[in-house]
Parts: C-alpha cells; sequence; structure tokens
C-alpha cells in the first residue's frame, strides 16, 4: 500500500468516525430550531476531517442544546461572532452541495455516462444537477421554508439564497477533481478506491472554502439567515 493509500484511508477513516460522533451527540440532543443542521453536521463531519468536529462542538452543538432552554439563552446564541455564523451557513450550503456529488458518482459510474467521451464531465453534469436540487433542498427546509410562506415563495427565495453558494463550492470542488483527473495522476484513481474518495473529500474542502466568501456576502446582504 503506497503512503498516499494509506492517508487516503486514514482521513476516510477519521471523517466516518467523526459522523459516527456527531450522529450520536445528535440523537441525544437534537436540534429542533433547525431540523436540517442534525443532517448537515454528519455530513459536515464526513467531508471535513478534524475540523467538522471542532465546529460542530463549537458553533454547532451549543446551538442544538439552546433549543431546550429558554429565550434569553436563544436570544444570546444569536449574538455569535458574524464569522462562526457565516461559517454555520456555509456548513449548511456545502453539506447539501456535497450530498450531491458524492450521489452523482456512482450513478455515472453505472451508466458510463460521459460528455464528449469523458466521464469526468458526465459527472460534473450529473453532480452539479444533484447538488442543485439536495442544495435547494437544504436551503428550503433550513431557512426558506416558513409557516408565513407558501411552497412556491419558498421554493423561490431557497434558489435565491442557494445559487450563487452552490456554484461557488462547485468552483472549488470541480476545479479541484479536474486537476486530480488532468495533472495530477497518469491514470486517474477509480471511484471503487480510498484514493479517489480522499480526492473527493479535498474537493469538498476546497469547495467550502471557494464558497465561504459567497456565504458571508449572501449573510451580509440579508439573502440568507445568520445562522
Amino acid at each position: 500500500m503506497s503512503w498516499l493509500e494509506v492517508i487516503s484511508v486514514i482521513s476516510i477513516g477519521i471523517g466516518i468516525f467523526q459522523a459516527i460522533i456527531i450522529t450520536v451527540d445528535i440523537i441525544r440532543h437534537p436540534q429542533k430550531m433547525m431540523p436540517i443542521m442534525n443532517i448537515v453536521w454528519p455530513l459536515t463531519g464526513l467531508y471535513f476531517p478534524i475540523i467538522g468536529m471542532w465546529a460542530y462542538y463549537r458553533m454547532g452543538r451549543d446551538k442544538g442544546r439552546s433549543n431546550h432552554k429558554d429565550q434569553h439563552q436563544h436570544d444570546n446564541h444569536h449574538k455569535k461572532p458574524f464569522w462562526q455564523s457565516a461559517f454555520v451557513s456555509t456548513t449548511h450550503c456545502s453539506s447539501g452541495c456535497s450530498l450531491g456529488d458524492v450521489a452523482g458518482v456512482p450513478i455515472v459510474a453505472f451508466t458510463g455516462f460521459t460528455i464528449g467521451g469523458v466521464m469526468l464531465y458526465g459527472k460534473f453534469l450529473v453532480q452539479f444537477t444533484l447538488a442543485y436540487i439536495f442544495g435547494i433542498a437544504f436551503q428550503y427546509y433550513g431557512m426558506g421554508m416558513n409557516t408565513r410562506e407558501n411552497f412556491k415563495e419558498g421554493i423561490k427565495n431557497a434558489i435565491k439564497a442557494d445559487t450563487l453558494a452552490l456554484i461557488s463550492f462547485e468552483i472549488g470542488m470541480f476545479g479541484w477533481m479536474a486537476l486530480v483527473h488532468f495533472v495530477f495522476f497518469t491514470q486517474p484513481p477509480e471511484p471503487t478506491t480510498a484514493v479517489y474518495w480522499f480526492m473527493m473529500q479535498l474537493a469538498m474542502m476546497l469547495g467550502f472554502c471557494t464558497s465561504y466568501p459567497a456565504n458571508w456576502l449572501l449573510v451580509i446582504k440579508g439573502v440568507k439567515h445568520a445562522m
């Protein structure tokens, strides 16, 4: 086993371990104010080794517990530093995108779908489509869904809030995977290998980084709610 394969297995193992730990803690302390975060945080731990776990315990877990406390504590929660609100908003966006990206890989692998004879381009199309669907769904059930809004209005607001952030995420995600496919390897890793999914982990981390400024801007402009 090469050093890259060893690192890949370790990183993926850490992600799986974090996702399990976060899930168990969420079962004990579910987040009722924004239930979609019960899915977001385990996904964040899965693709973001170390930082995902830190972020949950630093910015997510306290939020979940505040749901069971009084209104005064709830108000204090929303006084968190702005960078943290933007960070949590980015985890929310990135998790929906990541779920779509991961789901797209086996679909393309099994169907052999290509664009211009290149499977990577087929993956990009399928992944972007699924990421957009999951992203809008996460946005709707997170911030877009409001009892004062009908379904049409809620979806409209979710699309408005998520589109720029999703495109920004995929720029980082697809940019890295393009480098993996065309530059870093003479023979790109297959989805059946740990190295491929480690590259996907790194791509999602970069996607998070490229979408953070967009989420920051959207929150400042009031298009997204601070989280």
